[in-house]
């Protein structure tokens, strides 16, 4: 048979794992934290979902936002919600950002070899305010004013280190994160649909 050289070898797109591709972005403001994503979950070539919510709720004061493997990422969010509702249960208070990114550590770290999966802890806590940690590949812990992640994000470093500063108030936040994803939405053909905007402070999101 005809042999087709290497580079018109296509895999089979088609058949590829449904993964939120994806554009992720948060920022810390001078009262919390603000959350913004796409909502295009792809597998291969298809759009499997046009209106994903990848910002999760984990208690009440914190979220994550899931890049990566959708069902890697989902199962990690439930089992971190669990965690933490017993934790809150077993200290009688709200557990604290920090907590909830270091249970998201461990098992991102604990089953690297087995999981697609690139989180951000955001939210508020009573001892440190707003928050943002990221949680990437191999299971790194780092806290950070600002991230962004995802597939989209690779449009945006440009665009971050420039309008990026510390300290914004909550207007000027929602306005960072919500052009950055409405600009990666444009140029990266993985992410699209709406975007999401999560505000998180001392009353909740």
């Amino acid at each position: 048979g005809h042999v087709l050289p290497a580079y018109e070898q296509y895999p089979d797109w088609s058949k590829t794992e449904v993964s939120t591709g994806t554009t992720l972005v948060a920022c810390e403001y001078t009262d919390g934290v603000v959350l913004g994503a796409d909502s295009r979950t792809s597998s291969g070539v298809f759009v499997a979902n046009r209106v994903t919510d990848k910002l999760t709720p984990l208690t009440k004061y914190i979220y994550c936002c899931r890049s990566g493997s959708a069902a890697d990422t989902q199962a990690i969010a439930d089992v971190v919600k669990y965690q933490l509702e017993f934790h809150a249960i077993e200290m009688g208070r709200e557990p604290t950002v920090a907590e909830a990114a270091t249970v998201f550590r461990n098992l991102c770290y604990n089953y690297r070899d087995d999981l697609l999966a690139g989180i951000f802890v955001a939210g508020w806590d009573a001892e440190n305010g707003g928050q943002i940690y990221s949680i990437p590949l191999g299971g790194m812990l780092i806290k950070q004013p600002a991230v962004i992640g995802g597939s989209g994000s690779t449009y945006l470093y440009g665009q971050f280190d420039t309008q990026f500063k510390p300290g914004m108030n909550k207007e000027e936040a929602v306005e960072f994160v919500s052009t950055c994803v409405g600009l990666a939405i444009n140029r990266d053909g993985s992410s699209g649909g709406c975007i999401r905007l999560g505000i998180i402070n001392s009353d909740g999101v």
